[in-house]
């Protein structure tokens, strides 16, 4: 179970490399589309974190007091995000203006890097339970690792740094996604903390990031994508129970 968490989080991490490398080429997504990957993302994290791993973490947390680590993920994340992050956005940074100031790029990338740490806490936690659980946590993280990518790559370049820092900053949040995945599946008696702490940090990407940034786009699209994302995880998930029902 370790070498298919492994695997599974090399592949998150490569995620966020092929983002970055799409704007250090300049090959650049239109925002339209953008916007259509965050919109299915956050509708297929939402469902996650709310039918997957935050029951799950309750019925197998009863003896450390799941909601309590869900509502403290949750809240780290924000903490992060408002402090060091203030301008955090999944896709390409458009505050430039806020994004000049080098020490801004680095503290963004810094809690970037610990929002992925949970991302490969998250993926371990669902191996370490339940090898279906883990497949659908690692497609619902998948779904941001573009963004995300995007994200830190940008940050970077309009810091006025160069396409070099930009590729080592994406390194660093891919190397976090593993150092989460390490720490879970090498200590594997943490699963009961890491489990609700996985679906605190799942229900905020998907509630207070990403569904924010679905709402300030206008039209309809947007919005069908978003139902996509649910209905995507709908067939995942009855795909996966019906391979592990044979």
């Amino acid at each position: 179970m370790i070498e298919t968490a492994i695997g599974y989080a090399l592949g998150a991490a490569a995620a966020n490399i092929v983002g970055a490398i799409a704007v250090v080429s300049r090959k650049r997504w239109s925002v339209r589309a953008l916007a259509s990957v965050v919109a299915l993302a956050a509708g297929f994290m939402l469902s996650v974190a709310l039918l997957e791993l935050v029951p799950e973490a309750i019925e197998r947390g009863r003896a450390v007091h799941a909601p309590v680590w869900i509502l403290a993920s949750y809240l780290l994340v924000h903490l992060t995000q408002h402090t060091l992050a203030p301008h955090f956005h999944f896709g390409e940074e458009t505050h430039h203006e806020e994004m000049l100031d080098s020490h801004v790029s680095i503290t963004a990338v810094g809690a970037l890097a610990i929002h992925t740490f949970f991302d490969g806490i998250s993926i371990a936690s669902g191996f370490v339970i339940d090898l279906k659980l883990g497949i659908v946590i690692f497609i619902a993280i998948m779904l941001h690792k573009l963004p995300e990518g995007f994200t830190v790559a940008s940050i970077m370049l309009a810091s006025g740094r160069g396409p070099s820092a930009a590729r080592l900053a994406t390194y660093i949040i891919g190397l976090a996604t593993l150092l989460g995945v390490a720490t879970v599946t090498f200590v594997q008696t943490l699963a009961p903390y890491t489990l609700p702490l996985s679906a605190g940090v799942t229900l905020y990407v998907a509630a207070s990031d990403l569904i924010p940034e679905v709402n300030e786009k206008e039209g309809f699209r947007t919005a069908v994508f978003v139902f996509a994302g649910v209905a995507l995880y709908y067939v995942t998930d009855v795909l996966l129970m019906g391979v592990y029902a044979h």
